[in-house]
């Protein structure tokens, strides 16, 4: 069987009744403490990204963060794998709505 009819995969005639583990979220976790936002471009036809890295936030925390961020800026964005992801290069912009939060914001990169 492939991979991906595995995971959709309840019960089988094989070994019975399947139990599927709770997949656990991952975290982008800075050892120093300061969240770093960074400037990616790379594989998204030239548009500028802002990432923000190193909160140590739960995953419904990190969403509401995002969220947040986003609608200040007036732009889109994600959360993945721990990282918030605005689609917008006002690296400034960013680094002061965190600091008036209470985090410690460092623009990293060029």
């Amino acid at each position: 069987m492939q991979d991906w009819q595995d995971a959709l995969l309840v019960y089988s005639t094989e070994s019975g009744k399947i139990k599927n583990s709770p997949k656990e979220e991952t975290r982008s976790v800075s050892s120093d403490g300061i969240v770093r936002i960074h400037r990616e471009t790379k594989g998204r036809k030239g548009k500028g990204v802002s990432l923000i890295k190193g909160l140590d936030l739960a995953p419904d925390e990190l969403k509401k963060l995002g969220t947040e961020l986003k609608k200040k800026c007036g732009c889109g964005g994600a959360v993945k794998d721990g990282v918030i992801e605005v689609q917008t290069d006002d690296r400034e912009k960013l680094k002061g709505l965190l600091q008036a939060k209470g985090f410690s914001a460092k623009i990293a990169g060029g």
